[in-house]
């Protein structure tokens, strides 16, 4: 089969079930995800090397928890905090030059803030005031799916200026505006025919997915890098493994998690 066909399907069927599933009923939202987050930790596992099968039952154990026991807003905001601070580890480990393998903690650490908890904050995004409203997390997806192709586009058409070349030498600095810009413009047409509304919240989200699913994306090739591969894995084709779809929106959650508590603090 041609590659750019089994790329289209493959990508096609992705979108479809990702969207049937969030919009069809909160528990096909969590089993779905719940089947994303398994696939994760498989891959992940198989990036740092490290034996799968006591990640996988953390992993599910905690994110059935999370489902099963609504927890209160105390313990909601120790999970961000605690996911915010393996990110802020995240960004330093991007940046870091050092390329040698890292110590068992260190996998473990990352394990958790970078795949399993920031898949526990996703399951709580679409949940606002009045419920479940699946439109918030379609036009987060939406948002991400805008920048990432337009950084695309306009990187291959304008870009001159190399972002993070030693992690990813296609990213541009250009490409990288153009994603942002046209995201934000994705998040006025949203707010205005999509989510009637908070205009000024989504483009606060916009900037959050431009900028923070580009370190994301980044992060992720970092970790591809050091364990010498081109995908996280293989489900797939043409595009590669879960982390390497859902790369940037898990780096993403925790932030836009953190801008609804300011939101909810300042209001």
């Amino acid at each position: 089969m041609n590659e750019t066909l089994k790329r289209s399907i493959s990508g096609a069927i992705y979108v479809i079930l990702l969207i049937v599933s969030i919009r069809f009923s909160t528990i096909s939202f969590f089993i779905l995800f719940g089947l994303f987050l398994l696939f994760a930790v498989f891959e992940f596992c198989e990036l740092v090397q490290i034996k799968n099968i006591l990640p996988v039952i953390i992993a599910e154990s905690l994110f059935g928890l999370f489902y099963i026991v609504p927890l209160n807003r105390t313990y909601d905001l120790i999970l961000l905090v605690a996911t915010l601070f393996v990110s802020i580890k995240l960004i330093l480990f991007l940046f870091s030059k050092r390329e040698s393998e890292m110590d068992i903690l260190s996998k473990y650490v990352f394990l958790l803030g970078y795949i399993i908890f920031p898949f526990i904050m996703i399951t709580k995004l679409p949940f606002g005031i009045q419920g479940y409203n699946p439109k918030i997390i379609i036009s987060i997806f939406l948002l991400i799916w805008t920048n990432d192709t337009f950084a695309y586009i306009v990187g291959k058409s304008y870009g001159r200026n190399k972002l993070f070349e030693r992690i990813s030498p296609k990213k541009t600095v250009e490409g990288f505006i153009g994603g942002v810009v046209f995201a934000v413009m994705a998040s006025l047409l949203i707010s205005k025919y999509y989510i009637e509304g908070a205009t000024n919240i989504w483009i606060g989200i916009a900037f959050i997915v431009g900028i923070f699913g580009t370190i994301g994306d980044l992060i992720e090739s970092k970790f591809k890098r050091l364990a010498n591969v081109k995908d996280s894995g293989k489900i797939m084709p043409g595009h590669g493994g879960v982390l390497d779809r859902l790369d940037s929106v898990i780096f993403v959650a925790p932030f836009i998690y953190l801008f609804y508590q300011i939101l909810y603090y300042v209001s």
